[in-house]
């Protein structure tokens, strides 16, 4: 019987004497890129990588990860504005994954089961002062804690949580879970006061002196006045005294017909809190409907909720017994950084509002009498990139340093400044590392992703709404949670799919224990696996020889 040889070119039984990799003018690269969510969250959160174990099914891990950057998954999963679904690449694909809505679910799943936060190994023995117990301060005392410095907390409120208590009901924050997120810092070890305000310059010389470093977070607590009010007015109130008078279950009398002044979340508040006690509300706002700085769906919820709306709207004056509001048709248009607004008369005429009492919410200014002139500018403490004050041994966030006023840049604000205040208690120099380019959809291969919609906004009915606190957002259901995770991109974090490695015709790619690794002597830099990466993963480098 005679022996079959096979043909002389694959004498050795395997391709591995082609080295192909010699006709390569590129070659493909693995890389950890951000996403464009990531960018766009103010505490760089690492989205992607938290979905994913939601994906998987693993909350408390993804729990974990959420909560490297943010204390306050559960809140921030209720009132972030979320600019990092704006950025999201499937919002141009079919629709942005519903960040906020998932980050909730993780949220509520740790206070269900009473997750914690481990305790510091170290103890440090640096002392830092946290003045003001809202999201910042917060943020900072819990990042200053989880590096084992020691913090003492300082908050004039009998409370803490700041605006998220005093200025956020409870049917879109409930109280179980502001507490409940809040508790989980203080347990770090945070030592706590209460009761406590700076009021004099030497006020804050003393914390300095007792302190090794001290970080502000004192917020914005003066009210922007309109010159057509006149201030002392009976009928006159600022919508954050009425809010806080609200959470403290001592909601004001003002009347039956109530005007709410302002387009933003805290108009939205103010107006959706006098419905629950039984007012009949109109909202007057410079802005257009689709300009107005409120979220979307706060809107939404609030003309559900009877609410009416004069958009694009100026109060001019206001004079008699019951009140008569002289309003006028504008055109409104902001101003750039720093500029006023233009406000102009549309020529559609004027009109009257009949109210019993005028609530105001156009926002508040930072009191800076505590500093030298020369530490302050444009309305503001100034910082710089990291956080610090012109002032020795001071770092300052939220509301008194920033006109970016959301929870979630106030969160960011606190860790910025922990992490300089950190680096600053250890004496190390400080690195700046220049952002990197985030993957794009055109890098993303979207055949693997079917066209998928993002779950419906569920919202308790309107009677059961306005009869109390209930909250109204109702969350997503495990199947959604589940089903909404996995329209996730995963831009620029590796999912180990498999598919470089099936798809290269060369037999130039291994995965081991530590990922996926190109052989160089095969690789022919045909860019398969590059286009093939369903997250952005890979991407295909000139090589210069």
């Amino acid at each position: 019987m005679s022996t079959v040889l096979p043909p002389t070119a694959w004498t050795t039984g395997t391709t591995e004497v082609f080295k192909t990799g010699t006709w390569r003018a590129a070659m493909p690269q693995y890389l950890a890129r951000p996403s464009p969510c990531h960018q766009a969250c103010p505490v760089n959160g690492l989205i992607a990588d938290w979905i994913g174990h939601a994906r998987a099914g693993d909350l408390r891990r993804a729990w974990e990860v959420l909560a490297v950057n943010n204390p306050f998954p559960a809140i921030a999963g209720r009132i972030c504005h979320h600019p990092c679904e704006s950025a999201c690449n499937r919002a141009g694909y079919d629709e942005a994954v519903s960040v906020c809505r998932l980050e909730r679910a993780v949220g509520d799943a740790a206070l269900e089961a009473g997750w914690a936060f481990e305790p510091p190994a170290v103890a440090q023995e640096a002392h830092v002062a946290v003045i003001g117990g809202g999201p910042s301060g917060l943020s900072a005392a819990y990042q200053l804690r989880r590096r084992g410095w020691r913090v003492s907390l300082y908050e004039a409120k009998p409370q803490l949580g700041g605006l998220m208590r005093y200025g956020i009901p409870a049917y879109r924050l409930p109280r179980a879970v502001l507490d409940g997120e809040i508790e989980r810092i203080v347990a770090l070890g945070v030592d706590v006061h209460c009761g406590f305000t700076l009021r004099t310059p030497e006020d804050l010389q003393r914390m300095r002196e007792r302190h090794d470093l001290v970080y502000l977070a004192l917020g914005a607590a003066r009210p922007r006045a309109l010159p057509q009010l006149p201030a002392q007015a009976p009928w006159l109130m600022q919508g954050t005294d009425y809010l806080a008078r609200c959470a403290e279950g001592d909601a004001p009398r003002l009347g039956q017909r109530i005007v709410v002044i302002g387009g933003g979340s805290s108009a939205m508040d103010v107006a959706r809190s006098a419905r629950r006690n039984g007012c009949s509300v109109t909202v007057v706002s410079l802005e257009a409907r689709s300009a107005m700085p409120a979220q979307r769906e706060e809107v939404q919820e609030a003309l559900e909720e009877g609410v009416l709306l004069c958009d694009s709207t100026m109060v001019r004056s206001v004079e008699g017994d019951p009140l008569q509001l002289e309003c006028v048709r504008v055109r409104f248009e902001p101003g750039a950084a720093g500029a006023p607004p233009r406000v102009e008369a549309s020529g559609e005429g004027a009109f009257t509002l009949q109210a019993d009492a005028v609530l105001t919410a156009i926002g508040q200014d930072a009191d800076l009498s505590l500093f030298p002139a020369g530490a302050t500018a444009g309305g503001l403490l100034r910082v710089d990139s990291r956080q610090a004050t012109d002032l020795p041994g001071v770092w300052a966030g939220g509301d008194l340093a920033s006109m970016a006023r959301f929870l979630s840049e106030a969160v960011g604000m606190g860790k910025r400044a922990a992490l300089d205040i950190d680096r600053a208690l250890r004496g190390t120099q400080r690195t700046e590392v220049p952002p990197a380019q985030p993957v794009g959809l055109q890098e993303i291969a979207t055949w693997y992703h079917p066209p998928r919609r993002r779950p419906e906004h569920q919202r308790l009915g309107v009677p059961q709404r306005v009869a109390g606190d209930d909250e109204v957002q109702l969350a997503l259901s495990p199947g959604e949670v589940q089903a909404e995770a996995a329209r996730c991109f995963s831009c620029g974090t590796c999912t180990s799919c498999d598919n470089c490695f099936q798809f290269c015709p060369d037999l130039a790619i291994t995965h081991g224990q530590d990922g996926y690794a190109v052989l160089a002597d095969y690789c022919k830099g045909c860019g398969i696996c590059v286009r093939e990466c369903p997250t952005g993963s890979m991407v295909l480098q000139e090589e210069l020889r």
